[in-house]
């Protein structure tokens, strides 16, 4: 297919998910020859995503945030060599699956080690695991417990869930570690495990943690490092005279991501971490389908700073520019200006405020207004494109 449009947005967080916006998307555009190709960039909606560009769901029960049991799904495909699963931390352990308020200290990341063990266990030689939008801050403690490894307090006990019982964490048994796997974490988080800029510095608060437990915390998460560096042989952190310092894998960019499950990837599994949107347009064959494209329509509920950092409709963009492709973004709302939308690759972005004002509106009828701005864009971009490329007699 030739001269046609590209549609790879990301969600509109509590609204629609990334294919809904795809769809209504297609739809405005009227009669105009279009892929959908939803994206996401390792966060929630990773999953859906996936699924909607040829990835079979699986679903399953596992333990939530909080300890109780949830349905949560993953996503496969079989590949040359290998059978992939897409797992969304999200899914299992995301602020969406707590039941009630926030549980800080005792979040556990458990339910993303057993959708891991599930999907190994059904043959997955290779596991994309996204990470965001977690509840946790146990630094993959209960991933890692899930795949086996035993993390024990001085008695020789195991430790119950959540990051504030890591701070009696004495000795680790990694002997029962499920292996045969590889793991590819997509994050574009890069935040280590420790410091103020370590994940429950910047992220518990996030998830509900006083500045009380925030001390707790961290202090989990530093015997966690220290101890798989002493007492393990794993490279986590280093004590000198008493004093935890990020070395090794908890000075590593991403470990801190999603409460510290990237170390718990990085230090138990082995895992590679990689830009979360480069490599979900990867898996989905984003080079395959712009190719040949006249216009590619990303967007995400919020065009903001975090946007231009790195989010998916920029790493969208960047991907298009490889092959001339030109973009436009759709949005619930958008926070930057021209210059700085240009200077990340895109010419234009179409916000839902600017066709209802009303933010509730926006968030209850965000299908039917995309449409709307949809058709805009056809005016616009597709158009007078057409128009300019048919000569006049």
């Amino acid at each position: 297919m030739t001269g046609h449009v590209v549609i790879a947005p990301d969600k509109f967080r509590g609204s629609l998910t990334s294919p809904e916006v795809a769809a209504h998307v297609a739809a405005g555009l009227g009669d105009v020859p279009v892929v959908e190709l939803p994206v996401a960039d390792g966060g929630d909606g990773t999953v859906d995503a996936v699924v909607a560009s040829g990835f079979t769901r699986v679903e399953t029960e596992v333990t939530g945030p909080a300890g109780d049991p949830v349905r949560a799904s993953y996503a496969v495909r079989d590949e040359p060599g290998a059978r992939a699963a897409v797992i969304e931390l999200a899914e299992a352990s995301g602020l969406r699956r707590l039941p009630g308020d926030p549980v800080p200290l005792t979040a556990t990341s458990r339910g993303t080690g057993e959708l891991i063990a599930h999907a190994v266990r059904h043959g997955a030689t290779r596991i994309v695991l996204g990470l965001g939008g977690s509840a946790c801050t146990d630094g993959g403690a209960g991933m890692a417990q899930a795949l086996g490894v035993r993390l024990l307090d001085a008695a020789g006990d195991d430790l119950p869930a959540g990051g504030a019982a890591l701070r009696d964490l004495h000795s680790i048994d990694a002997s029962g570690l499920l292996r045969g796997f590889e793991v590819i974490v997509a994050s574009d988080v890069d935040n280590p495990l420790l410091g103020p800029y370590g994940a429950a510095a910047v992220y518990g608060p996030q998830k509900g943690a006083s500045p009380q437990d925030v001390a707790v915390l961290e202090a989990g998460l530093a015997r966690l490092a220290a101890v798989a560096a002493h007492t393990h042989g794993l490279a986590g952190a280093a004590e000198h005279d008493g004093v935890v310092r990020a070395m090794g894998v908890a000075g590593r960019p991403g470990a801190g991501a999603a409460g510290g499950v990237g170390f718990g990837a990085l230090t138990f599994l082995g895992a590679e971490i990689r830009p979360g949107i480069g490599y979900l347009l990867d898996l989905v064959e984003f080079d395959r389908h712009v190719e040949g494209a006249r216009l590619v329509i990303t967007g995400e509920g919020s065009i903001d700073e975090q946007t231009l950092r790195g989010k998916a409709p920029v790493g969208v963009a960047a991907a298009a520019a490889k092959h001339g492709v030109p973009v436009v973004a759709v949005c619930g709302r958008r926070d930057v200006g021209d210059d700085e939308l240009r200077a990340a690759g895109i010419q234009a972005a179409y916000a839902l405020t600017d066709v209802e004002p009303d933010v509730r509106r926006c968030m209850a009828e965000a299908g039917p207004l995309l449409e709307r701005l949809a058709a805009r864009i056809a005016t616009a971009h597709l158009v007078q494109d057409h128009e300019r490329t048919v000569p006049r007699s």
